[in-house]
């Protein structure tokens, strides 16, 4: 979730954001970043402090109750010691000072998600499948599975539920953005490409459609 009100600003990030292989939804006030946080699952949280209808610290507390664990980075042209002291006293793992480099910016985000997070392991293992979704990476017997970004995706919501069966319309928020169209069958037409390259790879792992409900992994039985 990228949280900035300032357009330009936000579509460079964004941009930059999408080639690195993130799916973005762009929020530019507290109450649309509020929602989103209820209503959406998100890996990261970019936020800027100065927002139409209020202040971005604010948003800090709402963050960490409904996503605990989710690596939160103010990005803020206060750049004062108090500001950025602030920042991390209320909860923030970082916080960069505009203007930045966006290779910075980049360089950041993979250094939080480095950080070891408790509450969602990195690494899932179910059959002769290794996925690591901070690193958006999934392996079989030492041998990386070529994925394209969204059905690594597909795959790390599923992976991180396993045994469970998860919601259509959370595997659908989990790969697209808010403002993304989305087609019909978009959504299948991922899982059985996932579906085939994992079987082709000898994975070891089903995927299951629950009909009019969603899809279950489990390791093959």
């Amino acid at each position: 979730m990228l949280v900035e009100d300032e357009k330009e600003f936000a579509t460079v990030t964004r941009s930059a954001l999408e080639q690195e292989g993130f799916v973005v939804d762009w929020m530019d006030t507290i109450s649309l970043a509020n929602e989103a946080s209820r209503s959406a699952v998100h890996d990261l949280i970019l936020l800027d402090l100065t927002l139409p209808d209020g202040d971005g610290l604010s948003l800090i507390p709402r963050f960490r109750a409904d996503m605990p664990g989710v690596p939160i980075i103010v990005l803020s042209a206060r750049g004062e010691l108090t500001d950025r002291v602030s920042g991390l006293d209320r909860g923030a793992d970082d916080y960069l000072v505009k203007p930045f480099e966006l290779e910075e910016m980049l360089a950041r985000i993979r250094a939080v998600q480095r950080r070891p997070n408790e509450l969602a392991p990195n690494e899932v293992t179910v059959g002769a499948l290794v996925v690591d979704t901070a690193f958006g990476e999934a392996k079989v017997n030492g041998s990386t599975l070529e994925l394209q970004r969204r059905e690594m995706s597909v795959l790390s919501a599923l992976i991180l539920r396993r045994g469970r069966t998860v919601l259509r319309e959370s595997l659908e928020e989990a790969v697209y953005g808010f403002d993304d169209e989305i087609q019909s069958n978009s959504l299948d037409a991922h899982i059985s490409r996932l579906r085939r390259k994992m079987n082709d790879a000898g994975a070891g792992v089903e995927i299951h459609a629950i009909r009019g409900v969603g899809y279950l992994l489990k390791a093959a039985s």
